[in-house]
Order: structure tokens, then C-alpha cells, then sequence
């Protein structure tokens, strides 16, 4: 029996924009995307079995089709004819359930990422990504990896120049948010401000941290809810301690704060650590395709 291994690196929106429904009841989304050193380990043992389920260390996920890593998988299988082919996938999880962080689609992207490998590159960068689209949401940004704008549903990807340098402080309060809820919350509102894209796309062109930090931007943080107020606590807490802006990532719950001091992020790190139930510093990470 053959085993892989493959990082699943989590993703942070730097800026998240969401206009009304869309008739097929998803919401068209304009975001700039960015992969971090925080990741899930998988280990993706093949056998002849035919079956794929996923073990972890956490007994509350799904180790069914449920799990979009056993969803990747069988889909992979399916794509590439391989009926006698199963999988055991053995997940340790790190990145934070319900934190906005795409634990679940880094996941799925791992497995696509190490099968293609495992057999010989079989599938082409267009093949994966497809396969990736068809897996859920945020799946192909997170096999692709790195610096991103992401359209559409987030299928739709454009590369990015990579981040400058930095060290990321990510906290995650003690509760989750649903992205149902969310969606359904904004659909009542009007929002009255957006993101400058067209501002950060520019920054990220320049490699102007700064100007990026300034722009970063999540219209869910408009939405009336009681929860809101500890997402900006935290916001508070970063830009106190040294962080040149900071903000919530996807419908959350998980904040981060960008530094150019290392140290400081690591001192805000610890801190928060202290205050809330997760907390970590983390790197940006580049292109993984």
C-alpha cells in the first residue's frame, strides 16, 4: 500500500465583497485571497478496496462523503477511472473549524494535489482545477494556492503578485459563525460601504504592504450581530499591539492582524492566546501549483 503526504495551508480573504443573489441562489463575490503556513496534515494511504473514508483527530468531523477531502477523492477516482481504488485518509487537523480559514476545502485540495501527484500527474492544471470547482467552495483557490482575486462563486481566479513579507497573527473567538446565516443577513441589509479592490489590486502590484493593510476590508462585518463586537475587540487588540490592520477573514469567526515586526506579532500572538481559545502567527505562503 502506498501513502502520501500533503499540507492543506488555510486562506485568509484580505477583502470580501458580496453583491445581491444570483438566480442559482449563490451570491456573486469579489475577493483577494491569500494562503498561510497554518495548515492541516494529511497522510492518504491507497489501497484496492474501492472505499475512501477519512480518520481525525477531532470526533465531530464527518469521515463520509461529508468530508469534502472523501468527496476530492472519490471524485478523483471517478475522474480517472480507477473503480478498484480506495483511500484511507488520515487527517490532523489544525486549522480551526468555523473560522472563515476553509479547513474543509484546503483539505479536499490536499488530496487532489497528492493523488495527481501519486500518479504521475495524470490530470492537467485545468483537469484539477475543474475537478476542485465541482468538489465546493474556495476548493480551487486552495489547490492553487498563493495570492489571488476570486470572482463568481470564488471559481473564477486570478493570480496575484505575492504578499511582501510579513508575520500574520490569526485569533479565533470561542463560537462560529454560519455562512447560511450570514448570507441570509446581508440579503437584508444595504450596504453602504465596499472594499476599494481596484485599491488593493494595486497595492499588491506595488508590493505596498502598507497601502495593502489599509484596504482590507469584509462587508460581513457590517452585519448586525452581537458577535460582531468581538470580532472588532480583537481588531482592537492587533492594531494596539503593533499590527499595521487587521481584520475578519470569510463569514469568521477567525481575525487576523498583518505585521512587519516579527517579534511584536509574536508578543500579540501569545497575548491573544491568553484572552481567546486559538491564536497562532502565521507566514504567507506562495503559489502551490
Amino acid at each position: 500500500m502506498k501513502t502520501i503526504t500533503e499540507k492543506a495551508y488555510a486562506k485568509l480573504n484580505f477583502s470580501l465583497d458580496v453583491s445581491r443573489p444570483r438566480e442559482d441562489g449563490y451570491h456573486d463575490m469579489v475577493m483577494v485571497m491569500q494562503t498561510v503556513s497554518l495548515c492541516d496534515e494529511l497522510s492518504i494511504t491507497l489501497d484496492d478496496t474501492g472505499k475512501v473514508r477519512a480518520e481525525t483527530d477531532l470526533r465531530y468531523i464527518p469521515r463520509d462523503d461529508r468530508n469534502l477531502a472523501v468527496k476530492a477523492a472519490k471524485l478523483y477516482f471517478a475522474r480517472t477511472e480507477r473503480k478498484e481504488t480506495g483511500a484511507v485518509i488520515r487527517m490532523k487537523k489544525r486549522i480551526p473549524v468555523g473560522a472563515g480559514m476553509a479547513g474543509g476545502s484546503a483539505d479536499a485540495a490536499a488530496v487532489i494535489r497528492a493523488l495527481n501527484r501519486a500518479f504521475d500527474d495524470e490530470l492537467s492544471y485545468k483537469d484539477m482545477m475543474e475537478l476542485a470547482e465541482k468538489t465546493g467552495s474556495d476548493v480551487a483557490f486552495c489547490v492553487m494556492g498563493g495570492t489571488a482575486l476570486a470572482e463568481g462563486r470564488g471559481e473564477i481566479l486570478t493570480r496575484l503578485r505575492d504578499l511582501p513579507a510579513c508575520s500574520i497573527v490569526i485569533c479565533k473567538p470561542d463560537y462560529s459563525i454560519s455562512t447560511p446565516e450570514l448570507f441570509r443577513a446581508i440579503d437584508r441589509e444595504k450596504l453602504r460601504v465596499h472594499p476599494d479592490t481596484a485599491g488593493m489590486l494595486e497595492a499588491i502590484r506595488e508590493g505596498n504592504l502598507a497601502q495593502i493593510c489599509r484596504r482590507m476590508y469584509n462587508v460581513f462585518e457590517d452585519v448586525p450581530d452581537r458577535r460582531m463586537k468581538t470580532v472588532a475587540e480583537i481588531k482592537t487588540r492587533l492594531i494596539n499591539r503593533g499590527a499595521e490592520g487587521a481584520v475578519m477573514t470569510g463569514t469568521g469567526s477567525a481575525v487576523f492582524g498583518i505585521f512587519t515586526d516579527e517579534s511584536a506579532a509574536k508578543k500579540a500572538g501569545s497575548a491573544l492566546h491568553r484572552e481567546f481559545p486559538f491564536a497562532c502567527v502565521a507566514k504567507p505562503v506562495g503559489a502551490l501549483l
